[in-house]
């Protein structure tokens, strides 16, 4: 790539892939910017590094609005870079130009974002929900633009449940997404806070957090008394699928036309039954 000194207001065109260099006035944050916070202490050490050796990787913006004689530029990535030069008093950034629309800027931003992998949990969660109801995309497509698993998207996604008090605790304490994942089990939104403060204060691994909710989960576990005998409540939700499905295999194999198909989202599992009428056979 090749370097051009300029200023937003001196050039009317500008080539993709070229690096040039712009007033950081002109240069706005993204709309979509999935992170909530930028840590400050990581911010300061990211300047310390500019000032010693410069930006060693331009920042992606693109053209957001014209003006008679000024553009103003919008963050693809780059956002933190672009904070620590503002914290030296820069100038002016080096950037490189690429052309995209609202639409494909919110969505490389998100994208981006989520592949450098230092959002927390819960933003990073957010940015995909975003990115799933800004754009239309299934969780399958996500997790192909994010090269993950359908299942591990959905398990981010199903942070989202936790309140934001919640939330607070679990980032403020450096719980991982496993210890968040293994208290949210538990569907009282009380008992999980609780469950939480214990972790914290006991220092509880995610071996140790994930036997603590089992644990609980059993005490909970009642039977309930009907006509005289003891039904179990099924814990394990797997024994459900299972069962459903010899139960439909028993039925195909007394030869009616029976399908079923399972979608997961972040809300749950719908299970769908098909059962063609025999009257229509033939």
């Amino acid at each position: 790539m090749t370097e051009n000194s300029v200023f937003t207001d001196e050039r009317n065109t500008y080539d993709e892939g070229v690096v040039v260099n712009i007033d950081i006035c002109a240069i706005r944050p993204n709309r979509s910017q999935p992170r909530a916070t930028f840590e400050s202490n990581a911010t300061i050490r990211l300047a310390d590094s500019i000032r010693r050796y410069g930006i060693l990787q331009p920042i992606t913006v693109r053209i957001a609005s014209e003006g008679d004689k000024n553009r103003i530029f919008e963050i693809i990535a780059g956002e933190r870079r672009f904070r620590a030069a503002k914290m030296l008093g820069m100038r002016s950034v080096p950037c490189i130009i690429m052309t995209a629309d609202d639409k494909k800027s919110a969505e490389l931003a998100l994208i981006e974002n989520l592949l450098r992998e230092d959002l927390n949990i819960f933003e990073t969660a957010r940015a995909m929900k975003k990115l799933i109801e800004d754009f239309k995309l299934t969780q399958d497509e996500v997790a192909k633009r994010l090269s993950m698993s359908q299942s591990a998207v959905a398990n981010k996604l199903r942070l989202l449940r936790y309140s934001e008090e919640e939330e607070t605790l679990i980032l403020e304490n450096r719980l991982t997404e496993r210890h968040a994942r293994a208290i949210l089990k538990l569907n009282d939104i009380e008992e999980r806070k609780k469950t939480i403060l214990v972790v914290i204060r006991s220092h509880l691994n995610v071996s140790a957090t994930e036997a603590y909710v089992d644990k609980l989960l059993e005490e909970k576990e009642c039977i309930i008394e009907k006509s005289g005998k003891k039904i179990p409540i099924i814990k394990d939700i797997r024994l459900f699928y299972n069962t459903l499905d010899r139960a439909i295999d028993i039925v195909k194999n007394a030869g009616i036309d029976i399908s079923s198909k399972k979608k997961e989202d972040e809300d749950g599992i719908l299970i769908e039954i098909s059962i063609l009428n025999p009257r229509k056979v033939g």
